[in-house]
């Protein structure tokens, strides 16, 4: 039997093994000194026909136990945990050699080239990473009104991706007129290839990059901001994931910016209540974060803070994407695809009853 991290997306460290139990902690990497965070993801082989018990600590396990996978791609909860809400148990399969556990249900960068194939969007480098790797992006559209789509500035929040591959396909299915589209889907791309959780990089993580008058330090911020020099946005949207659980945390909401009118985004996020299907996952407006709350400072030098400075910038804020849902409504893959679907639509209402 072998446990261990070696796929995109891995990140787990074996500290002990006595008997069926196994005794495991996330790798926090480059996380700035004294800063932690929860992400994990492991892959078990050659465990068929046994049982064994996973510890993991605290605040490192969801309603929902953790998510499982046998091939990266299609995702599910365990649905259960141990009673110490520190621990789950798994039974696995005779037939299963290769199992998937994930601190929550991750996006694969393959899913996404699959998805750009699928609608024809053909993928372009948008840079270099630190360790050479090919940043995609996807640019569709025309006119003079841009929008630029950003997700992944923290490596670990994957929901991010599922909710802009909806908005994607609802722009791409019901293109708005005059609307140029530049997608950087996954910001921290080494990051994510790596399995790093990139919330609190030491010195700074990639959504604290933006600060003005001054170079980003990570070669996809820099990309982003001299194509916005270029292509100032009217609109700029950031996809994340909060923080593990908990409170506003369990819900979807959008971070608002003091640095634009608040109507606007209060405009936004009306109308995207009013076209929220059954089958897509839970928001409610009210569920917003008001600007300059809690961590919420318009002095943070994020990618949305950036845009709306931007002289023509209309509507600029992170969408906040729950990790786990609730204990009776938990997020699914499906549920935040068609999340973004009903964005893209409230996006076009916004545009078209303003004219």
């Amino acid at each position: 039997m072998r446990i261990h991290n070696e796929f995109v997306g891995g990140n787990i460290r074996v500290k002990e093994t006595i008997g069926d139990d196994i005794y495991l902690e996330n790798e926090l990497r480059d996380t700035g000194e004294g800063k932690t965070w929860f992400y994990w993801a492991f892959c078990v082989e050659g465990a068929e026909g046994k049982t064994l018990t996973f510890h993991l600590g605290d605040t490192r396990l969801g309603y929902h136990g953790p998510a499982v996978s046998l091939d990266l791609e299609h995702w599910d909860w365990l649905g259960e945990m141990n009673a110490d809400g520190e621990s789950f148990t798994y039974r696995f399969g005779n037939g299963e050699s290769l199992v998937y556990f994930a601190h929550h249900q991750l996006y694969h960068p393959k899913r996404f080239f699959d998805f750009a194939a699928r609608r024809g969007l053909s993928v372009e480098t948008l840079c270099q990473t630190k360790r050479g790797r090919s940043v995609p992006a996807v640019r569709f559209g025309s006119g003079a009104s841009t929008v630029i789509l950003t997700a992944r500035h923290h490596a670990c929040e994957s929901t991010g991706d599922y909710v802009l591959e909806g908005v994607l396909d609802g722009l791409l299915t019901e293109p708005i007129e005059g609307l140029s589209v530049l997608c950087v889907p996954f910001v921290d791309y080494d990051g994510v290839l790596d399995g790093d959780q990139g919330k609190n990089r030491a010195p700074h993580d990639h959504n604290r990059d933006y600060v003005d008058g001054v170079e980003s330090i990570h070669a996809v911020p820099r990309a982003i901001r001299a194509y916005m020099e270029k292509n100032p946005p009217r609109f700029a949207f950031d996809f994340h994931s909060p923080w593990h659980i908990g409170g506003r945390n369990d819900n979807v909401f959008i971070v608002r910016r003091g640095t634009l009118p608040i109507e606007r985004q209060e405009r936004i996020g009306r109308l995207l209540e009013q076209e929220l299907t059954e089958d897509a996952m839970y928001y409610r407006c009210e569920n917003d974060m008001p600007a300059n709350t809690d961590w919420n400072r318009d002095g943070n030098p994020t990618f949305a803070t950036f845009a709306s400075r931007i002289f023509g910038c209309e509507l600029a804020f992170t969408l906040e994407t729950t990790y786990y849902g609730t204990k009776e409504h938990p997020v699914s893959g499906e549920g935040l695809v068609a999340l973004g679907r009903c964005f893209a639509r409230a996006l076009r209402r916004y545009l078209s009853e303003k004219k």
